[in-house]
């Protein structure tokens, strides 16, 4: 008989107006078996490590159309996560192999339509594929590499720098010689972007009367590259002082997520005038260029040569907080929650 075992899952109460909270959110014990129907070409995991990711907030209210689909209130959440094959009737995966892809908010999940990558470093700890070697990684990668076109020497600055990806996106330009500043919310995070990450600058944005006045102050020359993480009046104050034929990767805007009515911006004739190019972009159009990633980025994490700051919270029952946090600043560095041991 194939074993049944505990299944603790955390489940959307209902969908979300405003500001998030945790008890939005709350823990159901189920139960599962350790064993793929077979014919299913399924996979099922034992989550490890699981994600928190500010592109979640936006699934937690029914958004039709969406690129990613909206979380249903009753049903455990989703998002990327790192775990172990128990078992598998995909050709693709076996038993004991380790993956990182999207799965269950819960502790073990029978995924029947995998899209999971198959873990071959592992010599480097396995919650890097939540973030640096995930799609966090990847999306700093995409952004910066693909979308931006940077050059040596040109002057980048990031919004929400101290997160998943703006700490890479910043180490990235540093490895090409750009001049680099970056926006958080705290002193301890503006210490990190300049003393861990190797920022050229840094300022906490909640003590800036007038953006548009500090960042004046950080590039009299004008902006070359703005990675956009925020958007609402941090896009509203970098785009006049943007450089003529500077390039915008709008990443996110987590600003604008617990608004019931965006904020608008009036600054866009900029894009005009100063010939700029702002482009959106979706990591998962660009999964293709994983190998390629991998590549570059590995032998700089062997070496050194980047450094990846994590915030770990343990249990699959600190989830629901670890998430919320997010919106709230919270974290330092990548939030991951550890569900079980490897």
């Amino acid at each position: 008989m194939p074993e049944i075992v505990r299944n603790m899952q955390v489940i959307l109460k209902d969908y979300v107006s405003g500001f998030p909270k945790e008890t939005d959110m709350y823990m159901t014990e189920s139960s599962i078996e350790l064993k793929v129907p077979k014919g299913s070409n399924g996979v099922l995991l034992k989550n490890l490590y699981l994600s928190c990711d500010p592109y979640m907030r936006p699934r937690m209210t029914y958004i039709g159309g969406s690129y990613v689909e909206s979380f249903k209130p009753g049903l455990p959440i989703s998002g990327y996560g790192v775990g172990k094959v128990l078992d598998s009737e995909n050709p693709e995966f076996n038993k004991g192999d380790l993956v990182w892809g999207m799965t269950g908010w819960e502790e073990y999940s029978l995924i029947t339509a995998p899209h999971l990558f198959k873990i071959q470093h592992t010599d480097v700890p396995l919650s890097y594929y939540t973030g640096i070697l995930g799609m966090p990684g990847m999306t700093a990668y995409v952004g910066f590499y693909e979308v931006c076109s940077p050059k040596h020497g040109e002057c980048v600055f990031i919004s929400a720098a101290s997160g998943a990806v703006g700490q890479l996106v910043g180490q990235f330009a540093k490895l090409l010689g750009c001049y680099v500043v970056g926006s958080a919310g705290s002193k301890d995070k503006v210490d990190l972007l300049k003393n861990k990450f190797g920022f050229d600058e840094a300022f906490n944005y909640k003590e800036e009367a007038d953006l548009n006045a500090a960042l004046k102050r950080y590039f009299p020359e004008g902006i070359d590259i703005y990675f956009e993480n925020v958007g609402g009046k941090t896009l509203d104050a970098v785009l006049p002082n943007m450089k003529i034929r500077g390039r915008i990767a709008a990443c996110g805007m987590i600003s604008q997520y617990n608004l019931d009515k965006p904020e608008g911006v009036h600054n866009l004739m900029y894009l005009v005038s100063k010939r700029l190019r702002m482009e959106g972009f979706i990591v998962l159009d660009h999964y293709h260029l994983y190998p390629k990633f991998l590549e570059m980025i590995i032998p700089h994490i062997k070496e050194g040569k980047l450094v990846y700051v994590e915030d770990m919270a343990e249990g699959l029952e600190s989830a629901p907080a670890a998430l919320i946090g997010l919106f709230s600043g919270q974290n330092v560095g990548k939030q991951v929650v550890a569900v079980a041991p490897e």
